[in-house]
């Protein structure tokens, strides 16, 4: 904890008319910040700063999807222009004073999120400022979980027509993805997924958890949303094209295990890809994949979604 002759003074929003204060500290999400104060998905309480005098120097914020409690921690900045000890000292009292007034006693701590640029590793004061959060939040406990690409198909990118190999229909509702997301998982790469099996959830235990606090929030229209089958009806996979409160995404993709190996994750990526491009004034498709998980990262990259970005997600175990 910071010495107290450094009159550091850490505390949350007073309210909305703060939001110029908590934006003395610069994210690529501060654009978002207005409309998701004033939409619910974040409150003041949730927004802390760390001062000294009139200066922020650190600061910090929760996210959720419909306000009732905080689901991700999404905006942790430190003052770069402190050395590295004295700022992440600063970081780790904020995070610690904040998470608990925020997170009830007791209660999972929600995952942390991170958006660093794709080349981080190649920029010395890039890469350091990056380490510095990690280094907080492991002191705090945390661990790395995954690092994932973050993908973007732009309007204008050409979609190659449907080969006809497989035959799309619209998914019947939560039993009939869920049969497939089973298999699915059971073989995943994903990150998450791999870390719900390793805490003892069976592959449908992890699928429904998948579909519950995911896939069942997005509003737009479950006809988007594909099976792929065989000529003969036999299911190969599935797509979740959607729109969550900020893009156009490609929400979930899966191919059965005992049908990969033949390249239709491209064609179930172009359907996702053609439903979504087909919606009005989009502009970008955005999606990701975990850093290792290779033949995903490949497909979108065939289909021309470029990697413009990387994201870290650490959890408290």
């Amino acid at each position: 904890m910071p010495h107290a002759s450094q009159e550091l003074t850490v505390r949350p929003l007073a309210g909305p008319h703060e939001l110029g204060l908590f934006l003395e500290l610069s994210y690529l999400l501060d654009p978002e910040l207005a409309e998701d104060l004033s939409d619910g998905r974040r409150r003041p309480g949730w927004m802390w700063l760390a001062l000294r005098g009139e200066r922020v120097v650190a600061r910090l914020a929760w996210w959720s999807r419909d306000g009732s409690a905080p689901l991700l921690l999404d905006v942790f900045d430190l003052d770069d222009a402190l050395p590295a000890p004295e700022r992440e000292e600063i970081g780790l009292h904020l995070l610690e004073t904040a998470t608990a007034a925020v997170i009830p006693t007791g209660a999972p701590r929600p995952e942390y999120g991170r958006y660093v640029p794709s080349d981080w590793r190649e920029d010395p004061a890039v890469r350091e400022g990056v380490e510095s959060r990690i280094r907080v939040m492991e002191r705090s406990g945390a661990r790395m979980l995954v690092e994932r690409l973050r993908l973007e198909w732009r309007a204008g990118t050409p979609v190659p027509p449907d080969p006809g190999r497989l035959r799309f229909r619209p998914v019947d509702g939560r039993e009939d993805l869920l049969a497939l997301m089973t298999p699915v998982m059971e073989g995943t790469l994903d990150a998450h997924g791999r870390a719900d099996l390793a805490a003892g959830l069976s592959a449908r235990e992890a699928a429904e958890k998948h579909y519950d606090e995911e896939l069942a929030g997005y509003a737009t229209p479950r006809e988007w949303w594909r099976i792929a089958e065989l000529p003969d009806g036999e299911p190969v996979g599935f797509v979740v094209p959607a729109r969550n409160d900020y893009n156009p995404i490609i929400a979930y993709i899966g191919v059965l295990p005992d049908r990969r190996g033949h390249g239709y994750v491209d064609d179930i990526l172009a359907e996702g890809t053609r439903v979504l491009a087909a919606q009005d004034d989009v502009e970008r498709i955005r999606a990701s994949t975990d850093l290792g998980n290779v033949p995903m990262a490949r497909s979108f990259a065939r289909l021309g979604y470029v990697d413009f970005q990387r994201a870290f997600d650490m959890v408290w175990d």
